[in-house]
């Protein structure tokens, strides 16, 4: 073949098979939530960030990033401002206006205790009449309040749920004795004890529930296409390794295949 033709016909080739040619635009919003995603030097940073971005990339599809109030998140997502969410968990409430991707991490909610207390969490008798503090309103809120239910109908004396929107909170309340103990995500928790300098303060008592964190795309996102695009690269990132090499750098555990 004439050299010259050969160059053109493989440049044709990288750019129909280039994601750089491909088209869509997803803007994903979240909260403050390390050492899952967090703010760095004005960015968002963290393993969450860098396997959408990384999922993005292969399918093509320009990404953008940004930290909010849980609240404002919510809002921008019903107003079309957002068109995605990333580092969430997954509840029937959300699957109503949410596309989710398979899982990106698993983790575990559980409980915080003072330092003095020794308790090992097993069984919800254990934390009978505790006043226990929780990021809310949140997925682990909605956790927190089946727990209080489960023990209701099982007669035990109920815990006192304490929410606040400032996930910190609950962990100083914890360390200076205005509350019991804090429902939290444990990896997240232990973030906030480093950030607030907590240590020699409080320990984690042990596991409630497994739990596992997604990204999802609003279902009224007008490009199907798009989300097929994304969901499509999610898959094969994680098939091929490499989304699971990003958040074991980070020392998290990635979900299991599905």
């Amino acid at each position: 073949m004439n050299p010259l033709k050969l160059f053109y016909c493989i440049s044709i080739l990288v750019l129909f098979d280039s994601p750089a040619t491909a088209q869509g635009t997803l803007r994903f919003v979240t909260l403050e939530f390390a050492p899952f995603i967090y703010g760095e030097n004005k960015q968002v940073a963290g393993p969450g960030r860098d396997v959408i971005a990384a999922v993005c990339k292969k399918s093509g599809i320009s990404c953008s990033f940004d930290i909010f109030p849980w609240r404002r998140a919510q809002e921008l997502m019903a107003s079309g401002d957002a068109d995605g969410m990333m580092v969430i968990g997954r509840n029937p409430a959300r699957e109503e206006w949410l596309d989710f991707s398979p899982p990106m991490f698993r983790t575990e909610y559980g409980f915080f205790v003072p330092a003095d207390n020794q308790m090992v969490f097993e069984e919800p008798g254990q934390i009978a009449g505790f006043k226990v503090g929780v990021f809310a309103p949140s997925n682990t809120q909605t956790q927190l309040e089946d727990l209080r239910d489960d023990m209701i109908d099982a007669g035990l004396d109920p815990i006192v749920i304490d929410g606040h929107p400032d996930d910190a909170a609950g962990m100083r309340k914890l360390a200076v004795g205005r509350v019991d103990a804090v429902y939290s995500n444990r990896d997240r928790g232990w973030g906030i004890v480093s950030d607030e300098k907590l240590e020699g303060k409080v320990r984690y008592a042990g596991g409630h529930k497994a739990v596992l964190y997604y990204a999802g795309i609003a279902k009224t996102y007008p490009d199907r296409d798009v989300v097929d695009r994304f969901f499509a690269s999610w898959r094969a990132l994680f098939a091929e390794g490499r989304a699971q090499e990003i958040i074991e750098s980070y020392k998290l555990e990635p979900a299991a295949v599905e």
